[in-house]
């Protein structure tokens, strides 16, 4: 059956959580209670899965008992869970998300790790995929584009939005994210990390969003495929009194 014409689907979009191990020494407090609060507002959207679109952990650099705990979260999440490396914690040959890995959380999608660019959900005719970040160097999120195969196509990028990147000049901020590239993506929702303010960006044609970090948006995006077509997003407040 065509996912269009059996039911909404509900995708909840959260980037830039940054868990950090010390953020209490630092004085901003226990960082998960961000997690926590994306996956309550999940629950509280009877979400059908939750994107973490790039820098989840604020580096690769923690102790095995916090990605422990980290990892008994997103196994505990209310909905299954697309996760894209960024640039904070990208895919590098000790990345944390190997140990992560090893717990064997059937829920838990790591691009790049777990699967390649791009993962399909049958059961929703949707697939969901990006580029992860492999190391600490310059890349194009969307250098590769992939042609629809299931009824809905929902594209994950992290990186810079600049309507039209000039890529000549070294000193500026990397992982550039252009109008074209993201219309070439073809994709019903493009789901954008790396900047801490929710924001659209891209043409009037082009549905790209980014979803802000939760500590400072204080929300997340709240994305819904309507059965028949259309596409609606929304803000949701998060509850961050944890």
């Amino acid at each position: 059956m065509d996912a269009r014409q059996a039911r909404d689907i509900v995708l909840v979009h959260s980037s830039d959580v940054h868990l950090d191990h010390d953020s209490e020494e630092r004085g901003t407090g226990d960082s998960t209670r961000y997690l926590a609060a994306v996956f309550r507002a999940a629950r509280a959207a009877s979400a059908d899965l939750v994107l973490l679109v790039g820098d989840t952990f604020e580096s690769n650099r923690q102790p095995p008992e916090f990605i422990d705990r980290v990892a008994a979260m997103l196994a505990e999440a209310p909905a299954p869970v697309v996760l894209l490396p960024g640039n904070h914690d990208p895919l590098v040959p000790d990345t944390l998300y190997r140990r992560i890995q090893m717990a064997n959380i059937a829920s838990l999608h790591i691009l790049g790790l777990t699967h390649d660019e791009w993962i399909a959900f049958d059961d929703m005719d949707l697939e969901v995929g990006g580029r992860a970040h492999r190391d600490y160097n310059d890349m194009i999120p969307f250098e590769d584009i992939r042609s629809r195969s299931r009824s809905w196509h929902i594209a994950l990028g992290h990186g810079h939005y600049e309507p039209v990147p000039d890529r000549n000049v070294p000193a500026r901020p990397s992982w550039l994210i252009g109008d074209a590239e993201l219309a070439a993506t073809a994709a019903d929702y493009i789901a954008l990390g790396h900047w801490n303010r929710a924001v659209r960006v891209g043409g009037d044609d082009v549905l790209a969003h980014y979803s802000g970090s939760p500590d400072l948006a204080k929300s997340v995006n709240v994305v819904r495929l309507v059965a028949g077509g259309g596409v609606e997003v929304s803000a949701a407040a998060l509850d961050l009194s944890d």
